[in-house]
């Protein structure tokens, strides 16, 4: 049955073909992280279960990368699941885990991921993650560890303090062992010991669902990323949403703290 074109429809293609041609005509920021929050709210508001939410919260992802990469946005970092969501319960983790397994083959298996010489990585302490989503990340990862058009990072597991932690004790042992001198510790050196490690920092970081808060997200990578709030929910999110966060991007001027 072929879909009914409404004058609200007609309105919204038009005003998403105008801001995209607004914002293709500017500078596009080259890293942008995602918060993706309120699948739950979403799933509530769209009365479906908190499963189902996930899985269009999946869907999602998956269509907002496309959006991403049609602006020729080359390193989208994600927030799947954090070090405190572990303390979710068992069948909630069940359902999100079983879809991140699926996601990582789907990814691999994508034809466009190899197309577009899209390189897969995770960041987060993937051995607390079920053994059998633990193989399907590193098969991923494998298979796309030469790509370097595109870089697509999923943090899985991850926390931001965790991360800085886990940074310093690797210094702190070449320290201790006489490998390294005290003095030598720079900004550089602890960037290259944490997780997304050959990245360059995101410009833009996009949190849904009316959260105001980076809850530990890319801490040390984002000191100088701007930052944009929507309160709709992730399941929930359009590509008018996307779009409106890189030209609020735009209409900023950086000054990395000067």
């Amino acid at each position: 049955m072929k879909e009914r074109f409404t004058p609200s429809r007609l309105l919204y293609s038009v005003y998403k073909r105008n801001l995209k041609r607004q914002v293709k005509s500017k500078e596009i920021p080259k890293h942008i992280g995602l918060i993706l929050d309120g699948n739950r709210r979403g799933a509530k508001t769209l009365g479906i279960s908190i499963q189902r939410g996930y899985q269009i919260g999946a869907n999602k992802l998956e269509e907002v990368l496309e959006w991403a990469w049609e602006l020729d946005v080359k390193i989208v970092s994600v927030w799947i699941f954090s070090t405190e969501n572990f303390n979710r319960t068992d069948e909630e983790k069940a359902v999100i885990f079983k879809l991140a397994e699926e996601n990582a083959r789907k990814i691999r298996e994508d034809k466009r991921v190899h197309e577009r010489k899209i390189q897969v990585r995770f960041s987060g302490e993937i051995s607390l993650l079920p053994e059998s989503l633990q193989n399907e990340i590193r098969k991923t990862e494998e298979a796309t560890q030469e790509y370097d058009e595109y870089i697509l990072n999923i943090c899985l597991a991850y926390g931001g303090r965790r991360e800085i932690i886990n940074a310093v004790r690797k210094i702190a042992r070449y320290v201790k062992q006489g490998k390294l001198n005290v003095n030598d510790i720079t900004e550089d050196l602890i960037a290259s010991h944490l997780y997304t490690t050959g990245l360059p920092d995101p410009d833009l970081i996009i949190r849904t669902s009316g959260e105001v808060r980076l809850s530990g997200f890319l801490l040390w990578q984002g000191v100088y990323s701007e930052l944009y709030f929507t309160d709709v929910y992730w399941p929930l999110f359009r590509e008018i949403d996307f779009l409106r966060a890189i030209r609020s991007y735009q209409q900023r001027q950086r000054r990395y703290g000067k």
